[in-house]
């Protein structure tokens, strides 16, 4: 009896540092990215803070199968703890990256994030799987509940320390993850047990190759769609864009293919004939397509125009939007647990459907709020999502998990988690894009109307106007105004045309905010709008298949 609960408390322990990994930099990359001394004006730059982010994305959704596997084949508790080692000495690496060092210290950070991305990989696929060995049926989902709410509650404590942390030196934020790691490594070498091992199986190379090469792909030509070419503001007609999507979708499509014929499959395909478990796993690649990207462009909202325009500084901003997404977490928090032990009771289909139409909800509420909005109200749709989330998580978990045989839960897992983290990287890549492509319409109409009403030179408005939407957004996430870079660069006749009130209202902290701010919420409106139809697409599947135990286990098993 007691094993279980360290299984519980290793396992939550573990999710939890992961996750809190994931958000911690998403706070903090402004205090990064000037750490580092990178210009965002240059081109190119944006999409390298969207590596930063992607980097540990791209290796959890490539290889979480093949980390499945080798768990199942040759040992759960093996990995699991391989995956703490892993992380602690990334984390180490990361904290070592010098101030100053621009470019090339991305670079360092976006290689070793992978690297955590391994570690990562390692503790998620395990998590899920050595918890449902330990726990019988009937407190499956309490403790899977207990589990999901510390790994989703980690995503939004991330935010908030990252806040902290963050604005005193960027490097905290690496070095909080070593002794959590360390810890979790030697907690599960001595008191994890490692449970039945099935006959170990080939390791499918060339299928994983072909995945991991198709996401890569696919993920390089959706970042540099943002990057200007041919003088137009995006990349869309970029041979390397266009290659480099076409070569991503011809990858998947042969990976498809190979693992159809492969001896021992990364992707066993023969799981999806499990109707529970394919339409549960379905369910959750949609839930984190449509609210992958949302929390980052939230944050962008919020570090990038409502907090400067309320007179919040550039230092104060990172926590501070950390503060406002507490909501969030607080929704998740407060309905995790419940629907874990009402799924127990009840069955989990009402609550897994429920759960999508409520974050569903919450999302068409964001559309409805100004960009300068009363946080009361914010605040309230936050928690309507986060509790939309909460109520969805475990019962998937559960209904996904409980269609399985024990000795196929860990690929299970992996192929569940899987899908989650495609569908978080999509997501940030595609909506992202998205947003982008709808501001960076709008920006320069915005542009030369307020340069007009403030009476600068021509030639200056025509300069800002031409300056990639991205470029923008970049500036004004890290608190920078481009346009004291233009103004410093032009001839002095020029600067001395400006009226002196106009010249003040530009080179000021709240200009760049409001000029943003209209065109953002555009594209910020069709993101939302894309994200509530894939939510109610995924509550239909969540709603068609009814919850059985072990039947449906049984039957694979035949």
């Amino acid at each position: 009896m007691k094993y279980k609960w360290t299984v519980l408390a290793n396992t939550t322990m573990g999710g939890m540092m992961a996750s809190i990994n994931a958000t911690i930099i998403l706070i903090s990359l402004p205090s990064i990215f000037r750490g580092l001394d990178v210009n965002p004006l240059s081109p190119g730059n944006f999409t390298l803070l969207l590596w930063v982010i992607l980097g540990y994305m791209v290796v959890t959704a490539a290889f979480l199968v093949s980390f499945g596997r080798l768990s199942d084949d040759r040992g759960r508790k093996k990995f699991y703890t391989v995956g703490f080692s892993v992380f602690a000495a990334a984390s180490i690496a990361l904290s070592l990256v010098p101030y100053g060092s621009g470019v090339d210290g991305v670079l360092f950070i976006i290689i070793f994030r992978l690297i955590q991305g391994v570690g990562g990989g390692f503790i998620m696929v395990n998590s899920t799987a050595l918890l449902t060995d330990a726990f019988p049926d009937n407190e499956r989902g309490k403790a899977l509940g207990i589990n999901q709410v510390s790994f989703l509650s980690g995503s939004f404590i991330g935010l908030v320390i990252g806040g902290l942390l963050s604005p005193f030196d960027f490097h905290l934020i690496f070095i909080v993850s070593v002794p959590v790691a360390l810890l979790g490594a030697l907690w599960s070498f001595f008191k994890l047990k490692e449970e039945k091992i099935k006959k170990r199986a080939g390791v499918d190379y060339i299928g994983n190759a072909a995945l991991s090469i198709g996401l890569v792909l696919i993920a390089l030509g959706f970042t540099y769609t943002l990057t200007p070419y041919g003088g137009q503001p995006l990349g869309w007609s970029n041979p390397f864009v266009i290659g480099s999507l076409l070569a991503g979708v011809v990858m998947l499509l042969a990976f498809y293919k190979i693992e159809r014929k492969a001896e021992n499959p990364i992707f066993d395909l023969e799981l999806l004939r499990n109707r529970q478990f394919s339409f549960s796993s379905l369910a959750l690649f949609l839930s984190a397509l449509a609210r992958g990207a949302v929390m980052f462009l939230v944050i962008i909202w919020l570090q990038g125009v409502y907090l400067p325009l309320h007179g919040f500084t550039i230092a104060q901003t990172p926590f501070w939007a950390g503060i406002y997404m507490i909501p969030l977490m607080v929704g998740f928090i407060a309905l995790g647990p419940i629907s874990g032990i009402l799924t127990d009771r009840y069955g989990a289909r009402v609550f897994s459907t429920l759960g999508l139409v409520i974050t569903a909800l919450g999302l068409f509420l964001l559309t409805l709020l100004p960009a300068n909005f009363n946080y009361v109200v914010f605040a309230l749709i936050l928690f309507i999502i986060g509790s939309g989330n909460g109520l969805f998580a475990a019962p998937n978990t559960k209904r996904a998990m409980d269609a399985l045989p024990w000795w196929q839960r860990g690929v299970g897992n992996g192929v569940r988690t899987t899908f989650a983290n495609i569908g978080q990287m999509i997501s940030l890549v595609v909506f992202f894009t998205i947003a982008i492509t709808i501001f960076s319409v709008s920006l320069p109409h915005v542009i030369v109307s307020q340069g007009s009403s403030l009476g600068l030179p021509q030639n200056l408005t025509s300069d800002l106007a031409s300056v990639p939407a991205s470029s923008f957004l970049f500036s004004a996430f890290l608190g920078i105004n481009p346009v004291t870079s233009f103004l410093a660069s032009a001839p002095k006749q020029v600067v001395s045309s400006i009226p002196v009130s106009s010249l003040n209202t530009i080179t000021s902290s709240r200009f760049i905010p409001a000029l943003i701010s209209a065109p953002f919420l555009n594209g910020l409106d069709i993101a939302m709008y894309i994200g509530i139809a894939i939510s109610l697409i995924g509550a239909a599947l969540s709603a068609m298949t009814r919850h059985r135990t072990n039947k449906d286990a049984q039957k694979y098993q035949r």
